[in-house]
């Protein structure tokens, strides 16, 4: 894997004033990047649940366009982020093929918000995600993973994707700490904007 960063610290106690701890759940297709992007932001060394691809998901998993990954994520990514004394931010990485797709339900419980990471040479494979999660009514964002590709303009990939102008789209590098980190902001501050909206309503 391309870090761009050095890998965090095997071990970073939990401080012992932090007393709230809050959830984002980083979700989208096969092969988008949710696991490096959950490994470049985390303070501590994320649990991982990244097993070998075998011959047993040929035929089951979609690997058309990340031909040369070897690796899968079979239930989650974990890692953590501490915002102050008192609050700690948790990040979710769910798996990406269709055959784990049961377990997202069960991730979005108490979970604040989303992101999508999307790769644009296999933009259908986020949709079921962004359903999901309107199914849910789950607040969201959406992050195009850049890999080095020819980048179509944004407003083309939310056409594309026929999101909502009220969802915020910016461009990422997951590999990138500070890359990974804008990302999150993003996301709290669409947060932030949506429970001011809805104060402003009452």
């Amino acid at each position: 894997m391309d870090f761009r960063t050095s890998e965090p610290p095997a071990r970073t106690p939990l401080r012992s004033t932090a007393t709230t701890g809050l959830k984002i759940v980083i979700v989208g297709g096969f092969g988008v990047g949710k696991t490096t992007m959950v490994r470049s932001v985390s303070e501590i060394r994320p649990l991982s649940t990244e097993e070998t691809m075998t011959r047993a998901g040929l035929g089951i998993d979609d690997a058309r366009g990340v031909d040369d990954k070897a690796t899968t994520t079979v239930a989650f990514d974990f890692g953590r982020i501490t915002l102050n004394d008192q609050m700690v931010l948790y990040l979710f990485g769910a798996p990406g093929q269709e055959r784990f797709w049961f377990l997202w339900d069960r991730l979005f419980s108490g979970t604040l918000g989303a992101v999508v990471l999307v790769d644009t040479r296999r933009l259908a494979n986020s949709w079921y995600a962004i359903d999901r999660l309107e199914h849910h009514g789950m607040p969201f964002i959406v992050a195009r993973n850049n890999f080095g590709e020819p980048l179509h303009p944004l407003e083309q990939v939310r056409e594309a994707l026929d999101l909502s102008d009220d969802v915020p789209l910016i461009d990422c590098d997951a590999r990138e700490r500070e890359s990974s980190k804008a990302v999150l902001i993003a996301l709290v501050n669409h947060l932030y904007a949506m429970s001011v909206a809805r104060e402003g309503a009452r």
